[in-house]
C-alpha cells in the first residue's frame, strides 16, 4: 500500500474516535513513518519489530498547572509492521483503529496494561458475536 493510502486510514481512524476525544486533543502530532527505528526497539525490548505505533510526550493525567510553551506530543504509526502482520486491507484497517486509539490512550494517561485489557475485552465481545 502506499503511503498516501495508509495515511488516509489512519486519518479515517481519527474520524472514528468519539467526537469528546477528539474534541480534547490539543498539541498532538500523528505521523506516519516506514518502520520504527532500530533504538527505540532496542529500548523497549521489541526484538521483532513488531511495533506498530508510539506515543511520545506527557500524557494529560501527569501535566502540572505550569505545563506549556512545550512541543507537541506525537504519535507515530509504523506503516511496514503493519502491513507485515496483515493479510488485507480490512486487516490493515483494523489493525490501524486499534493502534491510533492505543497510542491516543496513553496522551489520556493509560498504561500499556490497562490499554491491553481494554483491547482484550473488545476482542472478548467480537468474538461472541462471530
Amino acid at each position: 500500500m502506499n503511503r498516501k493510502t495508509f495515511e488516509q486510514r489512519v486519518e479515517r481512524a481519527l474520524k472514528r474516535l468519539p467526537k469528546k476525544f477528539l474534541d480534547a486533543l490539543e498539541n498532538i502530532a500523528i505521523e506516519v513513518e516506514d518502520e520504527p527505528p532500530q533504538d527505540v526497539l532496542d529500548d523497549m525490548g521489541i526484538e521483532d519489530g513488531a511495533l506498530y505505533g508510539l506515543y511520545q510526550g506527557v500524557p494529560l493525567t501527569e501535566r502540572e498547572w505550569n505545563f506549556g510553551n512545550v512541543l507537541p506530543d506525537r504519535i507515530t504509526i509504523y506503516q511496514g509492521p503493519i502491513e507485515r502482520d496483515t493479510r488485507n486491507d480490512e486487516e490493515i484497517e483494523e489493525i490501524v483503529l486499534d493502534t491510533v486509539v492505543h497510542e491516543i490512550g496513553h496522551y489520556f494517561g493509560f498504561d500499556d496494561e490497562t490499554l491491553y485489557g481494554i483491547e482484550d475485552a473488545k476482542a472478548e465481545r467480537k468474538k461472541r458475536r462471530s
